[in-house]
């Protein structure tokens, strides 16, 4: 990915490459500076003890000590020294009085002559230095000659060359020097891996690219409406939009894996199951969300899932209103005909003067449980749900199902959100048509039972299908699970939405029988607050409020 403009920076993957090795070799080389002069002062302070001991052996031989003590320059310290000095490999051994002068010398011209550094064991005590003689630089023991008596005759120096050192040095850090050059190799092809592996996982993006990758990102996910949330190959959840948030209702960290993210079940299953999906409806506990999800892949190399969230909620509410508005305007249609219909009948009745036919007539319209008019005596008194029932007892007699209303059934008042009571109620009776349409049971009917309870609205569906197969109990209420075999049009969103509004409202949807020897499913509601107490009730309330607090 490139980006015009950009001035030419080395690759971000060239530049940690150059930074590793220039820290690797400047670790290296202040290392082998380091380990070069302690080696060194090392192998000095050995070379000197090795120069004291040599001396101290020497001042050790009786011989010497005698002829040094009687300044007898024989030439037999001369002969004892350079035998010494021959099997030990030192650069010297010089053998003085206690004057400085020399009674043995590598070069027997200097015999005799004073040595040419401060005889400090003269002093009585042993001196280990590095200095410059006659014979150049040395490591030098200096042990005193000391008589039986233990009096300082003369001294013992033992010399080693500087270059000895120095090629001892040498073939060491010759060796430590092979080792960084090893190090300085692997070091390098270590870096290059890394480096490789970098550009592998920033997908070949350098780091202002990331950067305004980033800062682009954050401005689309937190300027837009629509939720986005996305998951990494291993199922947790990297991407989380405050829309996302608000729309599901919380906010997992990243990290998080999917079942252990709070999310809706029909989400949970899309994100967990990868797959591909546009349009999808996934419930929430007050919400309804429109879901796109797809993999993300670039290259050969798969980057997770992304899944969009639309809401909604706000159009099924409209959707629903229209729904209810048009089931009364057909119930209106269909009782103008039926009653257009009634009084055609009635006026024949009498016209012919069946008056006793006419009265059976009247009171066998009184009696339907499904009649609209607003007496006192009728069972369902809300507007909306006297619609809805007309409106459904036509589709069920297209079907050949019998709709009919519970002997028990009785709502004296009208409904507090009638738009949410029409939805569940209408899915449950959507739901019963076609089980009682596809069971083998004949006649088809589906029963409704509408019972007050203060302010609590009991809805019990009843249907004579076949019931809910015993594996289909536990995923009865989930998002997108369905029972039907008709692929023409979305299924499973009917008793999800049904349930998610019943407990929005406090209330709860159960399936209290999956089936029966003579009914199918039996579908129970409990809607607490759903009814508007009637009119009289109201009243009474308001003069007994008035009556308690008494005159003002």
């Amino acid at each position: 990915m490139s980006w015009p403009g950009k001035r030419p920076y080395p690759r971000f993957a060239t530049q940690a490459l150059l930074v590793q090795v220039a820290v690797l070799m400047l670790i290296l080389g202040v290392g082998f500076t380091l380990v070069a002069l302690l080696l060194r002062a090392e192998l000095m302070r050995q070379y000197e003890e090795r120069a004291l001991g040599v001396a101290r052996s020497v001042a050790a031989d009786d011989v010497i000590v005698k002829d040094v003590a009687a300044h007898d320059h024989t030439p037999e310290v001369q002969r004892r020294a350079e035998a010494v000095r021959r099997r030990t490999g030192v650069l010297f051994v010089v053998v003085a009085d206690d004057h400085g002068i020399r009674y043995s010398h590598p070069d027997p011209e200097r015999i005799g002559q004073r040595v040419s550094t401060e005889p400090a064991a003269l002093s009585g005590t042993e001196v280990v230095t590095f200095e410059r003689g006659t014979l150049g630089l040395s490591a030098r023991g200096k042990v005193p000659l000391l008589t039986d008596a233990g009096k300082v005759a003369g001294q013992v120096s033992v010399g080693i060359g500087a270059d000895q050192v120095s090629r001892r040095v040498t073939g060491l850090l010759r060796g430590a020097a092979g080792f960084a050059g090893t190090a300085v190799v692997l070091g390098v092809a270590a870096s290059v891996l890394l480096a490789r592996r970098l550009k592998r996982q920033t997908l070949g993006l350098e780091p202002a690219d990331l950067a305004d990758l980033l800062r682009e990102r954050e401005a689309v996910l937190h300027g837009i409406d629509e939720g986005v949330l996305a998951v990494d190959p291993a199922g947790r959840v990297t991407i989380w939009n405050d829309a996302a948030a608000r729309l599901v209702g919380c906010l997992p960290t990243p990290g998080t894996p999917i079942a252990d993210a709070g999310l809706p079940p029909g989400l949970r299953t899309l994100l967990t199951e990868r797959r591909a999906a546009r349009g999808v409806l996934v419930a929430t506990e007050d919400r309804m969300l429109v879901v796109t999800a797809g993999p993300v892949r670039r290259g050969d190399h798969d980057l997770g899932h992304v899944v969009t969230l639309r809401d909604r909620t706000d159009l099924d509410e409209m959707a629903r209103e229209l729904d209810v508005v048009r089931a009364l305007s057909d119930a209106l249609r269909a009782q103008a005909h039926e009653y257009t219909n009634r009084l055609h009948t009635l006026s024949g009745l009498l016209g012919l003067g069946h008056r006793d036919e006419a009265e059976a007539y009247l009171r066998e319209l009184a009696d339907d449980p499904l009649a609209t008019e607003y007496s006192d005596g009728g069972r369902a008194r809300d507007p909306y749900i006297r619609g809805l029932l007309a409106a459904k007892t036509a589709v069920a007699s297209e079907q050949g199902v019998d709709l009919r209303l519970s002997a028990d059934s009785f709502l004296p008042g009208q409904l507090r959100f009638p738009l949410d009571v029409v939805t569940i109620v209408g899915n449950l009776i959507d739901n019963a048509i076609a089980a009682a349409r596809a069971g083998a049971r004949r006649p088809a009917w589906v029963e409704l039972s509408l019972v007050a309870e203060a302010d609590i609205l009991h809805l019990v569906v009843v249907d004579s299908g076949d019931g809910v197969a015993a594996e289909a109990v536990d995923r009865l209420f989930d998002q997108d699970f369905t029972t039907s075999a008709d692929d023409a049009r979305p299924h499973g969103v009917g008793l999800a939405l049904a349930r998610r509004l019943t407990r929005r409202r406090g209330g709860d949807l159960t399936l209290t029988r999956a089936s029966g020897a003579d009914c199918g499913a039996v579908f129970v509601v409990r809607l607490p607050g759903s009814i508007e107490p009637p009119p009289a009730t109201r009243e009474a309330a308001r003069l007994s409020a008035a009556v308690s607090a008494g005159p003002s």
